[in-house]
């Protein structure tokens, strides 16, 4: 696990916003890696999706948030009813996400469900654990696309069930395959393998909150 400075700022995201899809009540976007969802309380960290959006899209909201080193799709709100409206699928799981992963290693099954509850690790923000006695429900499936050799590596597809503070970082690390270039839970081995955090949010499959027709939005991995 690589050590974490007492306060984390943002070096500078050259990378851009790419807007995907676009009408009166949504965006859907493919947000760079490097980048935070929100902008922090330190004036350093004030970069982010939410403020380079908002110059062009005020009273824009993020429905959900990726973490600083992941990238790929997310959905905005462009009024506070159609924030509500997503805010409700997402609590009640009709929302379907997927994510393309590298690990190290090769996972054994091809296919799997992880159940391993997730709670804070006191005294260490932001880093959490599986816990099985004070932990909080965390679900995901995965499946394996690709197997390389030297190093070896595996792709994996990730659909995460519930939605807990890095889960599939922390459920990896609980299968014994971290993601390549995680700061927070790899080990010295896998981080330095990753030219950045090898994780990309591909899939995202919701109800418009205007028209009710099913979406399905994909957006293809840059590793």
């Amino acid at each position: 696990m690589q050590p974490q400075p007492k306060e984390f700022i943002a070096p500078h995201c050259s990378g851009t916003i790419r807007i995907l899809y676009q009408d009166d009540a949504i965006l859907l976007i493919d947000k760079p890696t490097g980048l935070l969802s929100l902008s922090g309380k330190n004036p350093a960290n004030k970069d982010s999706v939410h403020f380079r959006l908002v110059q062009d899209f005020p009273g824009c909201t993020l429905t959900h948030r990726l973490d600083f080193g992941t990238s790929g799709l997310m959905l905005v709100a462009l009024n506070k009813a159609v924030n509500g409206h997503i805010t409700k699928q997402f609590q009640n799981r009709s929302i379907e996400k997927a994510y393309e992963a590298l690990l190290l290693g090769h996972v054994s099954e091809s296919s799997g469900l992880i159940e391993a509850p997730i709670t804070k690790l006191p005294d260490h923000f932001p880093l959490q654990k599986v816990c099985f006695e004070t932990g909080k429900l965390a679900i995901s499936r995965f499946e394996v696309i690709e197997k390389t050799n030297n190093p070896e590596v595996t792709r994996v597809k990730f659909t995460p069930v519930t939605g807990r503070t890095h889960q599939l970082r922390v459920h990896s690390m609980h299968l014994g395959h971290p993601i390549l270039g995680c700061d927070l839970y790899a080990d010295d081995e896998a981080f330095l393998l990753g030219e950045r955090l090898m994780l990309h949010a591909t899939e995202l499959s919701f109800e418009h909150p205007m028209t009710g027709a099913r979406m399905t939005f994909r957006c293809p991995s840059p590793f």
